[in-house]
């Protein structure tokens, strides 16, 4: 019996590959909202960030949505990816 694989994906932050499994997923789906999908399973263009509390602040800091998703990302995306990992408001 074949072992299964482990899916990977690279962080936009550290751009490291990491488990699929322990990173949260950003999506751009085809009319243009970006949301965090909890599911990992929504359609459009995804992009991962890992849980490392430095990853997170160098997404918000450098703006990577924005160049992950070739357009403007709101500062509420930005802030909700914070209070999922950080717990504040």
């Amino acid at each position: 019996m074949a072992d299964k694989k482990i899916p990977l994906r690279m962080c936009i932050s550290c751009r490291e590959l990491k488990e699929k499994r322990g990173m949260l997923r950003i999506v751009k789906d085809g009319e243009g909202k970006i949301f965090i999908d909890f599911s990992s399973k929504a359609s459009g263009r995804g992009a991962y960030i890992c849980n490392d509390p430095e990853c997170v602040k160098r997404l918000k800091q450098k703006k990577l949505l924005n160049k992950t998703f070739s357009c403007a990302v709101e500062d509420g995306i930005y802030s909700a990816i914070e209070r999922e990992y950080f717990g504040k408001e």
